[in-house]
């Protein structure tokens, strides 16, 4: 196995704090694991949905947004609006060069594809790394540290249910080699 070198958490208990698990997964996976572990147990055991919550939690932020970039594009199609395509075209620049003028841009953006696409969830996690969530002119607001995490896994998620709506275990599989490699320093493009 790789090293994963972008997860500076020294086992899943340090992630799992920050998330629910379903009652399978609390069961199965044992605090102590490293991430690795962890991600390992919960693919093994089928738990898809707790080990993309794992790795978007382990991931650093720009890592973890390119990850929903990459899976949102996997599901986007000629039929694909222009406010989700420009969402999604939003999140990449925040993940490639993440300013304050970039983040802006995918929280209007989020908010027009009012959080139901697998672009605008991404657009979101992007929003929420950084900057305040108030409106400009308010006084700031941080977000909680992991709250774009929550919208990795949302983006990610979403987008297996649509990409293949009879086994959503499929896609969600890839999907998860997709943030594996990332983790280990890849581009994710497995």
């Amino acid at each position: 196995m790789t090293e994963w070198v972008k997860i500076k958490a020294i086992n899943a208990g340090e992630l799992i704090a920050h998330f629910e698990l379903d009652n399978k997964a609390a069961e199965i996976l044992h605090p102590e694991l490293n991430p690795q572990g962890g991600v390992s147990v919960l693919v093994d055991s089928e738990c898809y949905y707790d080990a993309i919550k794992l790795l978007a939690h382990g991931l650093p932020k720009r890592e973890a947004v390119w990850w929903a970039c990459l899976v949102s594009r996997q599901v986007q199609t000629p039929e694909t609006d222009q406010n989700n395509i420009d969402a999604l075209v939003a999140a990449e620049a925040w993940a490639r060069k993440p300013s304050e003028e970039n983040r802006l841009r995918c929280t209007l953006l989020a908010e027009k594809t009012k959080y139901e696409t697998p672009a605008s969830w991404a657009a979101t996690a992007a929003s929420w790394s950084t900057g305040s969530l108030a409106p400009p002119g308010e006084p700031e607001i941080q977000p909680p540290e992991y709250l774009y995490a929550h919208a990795v896994a949302g983006s990610i998620t979403l987008a297996g249910s649509l990409l293949n709506t009879d086994d959503p275990g499929e896609s969600l599989r890839q999907f998860i080699k997709q943030g594996i490699n990332l983790a280990e320093g890849g581009k994710g493009l497995v």
